[in-house]
């Protein structure tokens, strides 16, 4: 016996706006289609809205104004859909190297009328060079803090945020690899609770900004001694 889908909550109409009825529209198609093709477990049905879809719209209000946004991992959309349904004045890319999660999101895209969301497919090391400068890059569950921002890092602009959805170990993340996201240029590193009253527990996100990229500060230091021994001859 197929499990049953969980009703809707109560507070998903002011997490969704005007976009409500999209977000009901993709609840289905993970429940049906999302879980034919794997990218959802039979039992979370029980849980789409409150463990899933408002799990990752919750963080939608931490997205910079206007902004492009890459969902590192995307999966089943999870949480670039449900992001971009929410925040319609950004333009989300979601990245996904399998080609049977490709195919879901761009069926998913097309039946939800979205229009600020692309698929590109391709490991993130590949894709970043080609959709690099982002103001943002989110991701949930995809892997360990370092190794998550090592592939998120490439993407962001200056100043641009990494905004990490995380379990309840997030604060302890950030302190195990703090030394090597400081490395990589992440700075003033925090974790936000968001979504208090809408999912429990509230989601956790990681964020991050992105200063001065080191390499280029490297090149830049390099350079300057080798100038500074011309000047001396």
């Amino acid at each position: 016996m197929a499990v049953p889908v969980e009703p809707e909550p109560e507070m998903t109409a002011d997490v969704f706006g005007d976009g409500v009825d999209r977000a009901r529209r993709y609840v289905e198609l993970l429940a049906t289609d999302g879980i034919l093709h794997g990218l959802i477990g039979p039992r979370e049905r029980a849980r789409l809205w409150s463990r899933h879809v408002l799990n990752s719209a919750v963080a939608a209000p931490l997205l910079p104004a206007d902004g492009t946004i890459v969902d590192i991992g995307s999966g089943a959309g999870l949480p670039g859909i449900p992001m971009a349904i929410a925040r319609p004045d950004c333009r989300l890319v979601l990245v996904e190297p399998l080609e049977r999660r490709c195919a879901f999101l761009v069926a998913a895209i097309a039946a939800l009328g979205l229009e600020n969301c692309e698929v590109v497919r391709g490991r993130a090391e590949q894709v970043a060079a080609t959709h690099g400068g982002a103001d943002a890059a989110t991701s949930r569950a995809v892997a360990p803090l370092a190794k998550l921002a090592g592939w998120s890092v490439p993407f962001l602009r200056t100043g641009g945020e990494l905004l990490a959805l995380k379990g309840s170990s997030a604060s302890e993340e950030i302190e195990r690899d703090r030394a090597a996201l400081l490395r990589l240029g992440l700075a003033e590193l925090s974790v936000i609770p968001v979504g208090a009253g809408v999912v429990d527990p509230p989601t956790q996100v990681v964020r991050g900004v992105m200063g001065a990229r080191p390499a280029a500060a490297g090149r830049s230091s390099r350079s300057s001694r080798r100038s500074g021994r011309s000047a001396r001859g």
